[in-house]
């Protein structure tokens, strides 16, 4: 089957989008000096003081869609179960940010982590449900 140009398109877009995510992952968790400038202090405090288990779930749900956008550019059937899994860390990290932690990173961040927090669980939404669908239709082996 030749591999329609949507796909190629969701790929990158993807890969583009998810690697932001993986940016912030990266300068968050070696402290960048020049990045963290750019936060609130609020929003530091609450990277500082974060449990490993929330780590952990962090680092899933940005690895895993990283690795599921390449999935998705290699037309491997795998992609829809890593966007599941990152969906998994994403929403185990989610329990600690809006549930347990005393600072709310949207309250820190502003309008711009509102929106964030909102468009990440919908891309990553629809991007499982996209993979499932290409892997149906036999797009994705």
């Amino acid at each position: 089957m030749k591999t329609p140009i949507h796909l190629w398109i969701v790929g990158v877009v993807s890969l583009v989008w998810n690697s932001g995510g993986a940016f912030d992952y990266v300068m968050s968790k070696t402290q960048n000096a020049d990045y963290l400038a750019n936060l609130p202090a609020e929003a530091i405090e609450f990277l500082n003081n974060t449990p490993l288990w929330f780590d952990a779930a962090w680092a899933i749900g940005v690895w895993f869609s990283v690795l599921g956008s390449l999935l998705l550019l290699f037309r491997s059937r795998l992609a829809g179960s890593a966007f599941a899994l990152s969906l998994v860390g994403l929403i185990v990290s989610s329990v600690y940010t809006y549930g347990l932690a005393e600072q709310r990173t949207f309250e820190a961040g502003g309008t711009a982590a509102l929106i964030f927090s909102i468009a990440i669980p919908i891309v990553l939404i629809l991007l499982w449900i996209y993979a499932r669908a290409m892997t149906r239709r036999g797009v994705l082996h």
